[in-house]
């Protein structure tokens, strides 16, 4: 007999009522669905769950032997990174079956997260410049304002662009390979590129918008600046907007508009982006800033160690 969840529809119909994007609810499905497949797999009810159950989840979700929710088996191995976002969203289900005064056969606090490598204490884990990025969709209640904001979010992200160069982009700046022309500081120029997924929702946004008179591609919708024919959003906005969010998803480090710059660079540097090519994308003058910045990644340096030195074998 197949193992179902309870309420777990009602689950989802949380999430949703909640303002979570369609893609957030249907990651918290995925994620949740293969707890589901394991406890199918073991043949063991919900309700005989206990904390050995979740121990040998974590041990499931670790080995090469686990199933995906498509009833696939795992590819690859899985990262602390993925593991812990499956283990998060099964620990929101039973913290709503809680709330709900639903019976649950265990608390959300018996399931804890699994150690992670530790990062770079001031780089932003990936995990919560996500969330940042995705807040707009679930804390604006004006659809134009939540479109415009992703976009805004997606798009530093995505080119690692200064603040001041985001809000002084026109939308003419945008070519349809998703490429941008930047005038950066000192009026050099530089491009910075979209990725598809950050061109989509600039392309959401615009379509929400429709016809304006302002050449900038983000424009206030209310404010003093909103009646403006050059008009743009403001640096203070965007700052503080991101406080707001950061804030409301009780994230407790320092996470700005800077260090989601910061971030570009330092999980390119950590993938093994060439530091020359990462000074051009910033618009640094001096590779030396460029090097500060991305504080010389330990897994970068290490990988060129490994890949580069005369006796590695």
């Amino acid at each position: 007999m197949k193992i179902h969840l309870p309420q777990f529809d009602d689950y989802l119909l949380n999430l949703k009522s909640n303002n979570y994007s369609d893609e957030t609810v249907y990651n918290y499905e995925r994620d949740i669905e293969v707890f589901e497949k394991f406890l199918d797999d073991i043949k063991t009810e919900f309700d005989s769950v206990d904390k050995k159950t979740i121990l040998n989840y974590k041990a499931y979700l670790i080995s090469q032997d686990r199933m995906t929710a498509k009833d696939e088996k795992g590819s690859k191995k899985l990262s602390a990174f993925s593991i812990n976002r499956m283990l998060s969203a099964l620990r929101s289900y039973i913290k709503f079956l809680i709330d709900m005064d639903y019976k649950s056969p265990i608390s959300p606090s018996s399931i804890t997260l699994i150690k992670t490598d530790k990062k770079h204490p001031r780089v932003s884990e990936f995990e919560e410049i996500v969330k940042i990025i995705e807040a707009p969709d679930r804390f604006e209640k004006d659809k134009l304002i939540a479109a415009r904001n992703r976009s805004m979010l997606e798009v530093l992200f995505s080119t690692g662009m200064r603040i001041s160069e985001l809000l002084n982009l026109k939308t003419e700046q945008v070519d349809n390979t998703g490429r941008i022309f930047i005038r950066g500081k000192g009026k050099k120029e530089r491009f910075v590129y979209l990725t598809p997924r950050a061109h989509k929702y600039i392309n959401n946004y615009l379509t929400l918008r429709g016809k304006n008179d302002s050449p900038h591609l983000f424009i206030p919708l209310r404010g003093k600046n909103s009646n403006k024919k050059d008009k743009k959003i403001s640096t203070n906005y965007l700052q503080e907007k991101v406080k707001i969010y950061r804030n409301l998803l009780g994230i407790n480090i320092p996470l700005s508009c800077h260090s989601i710059r910061h971030a570009f660079a330092t999980y390119l540097a950590e993938s093994g982006a060439n530091p020359a090519a990462i000074q051009i994308l910033l618009g640094h003058e001096s590779l030396d800033t460029t090097t500060r910045y991305v504080h010389a990644s330990d897994k970068y340096a290490e990988k060129t160690h490994r890949n580069f030195h005369p006796l590695k074998n």
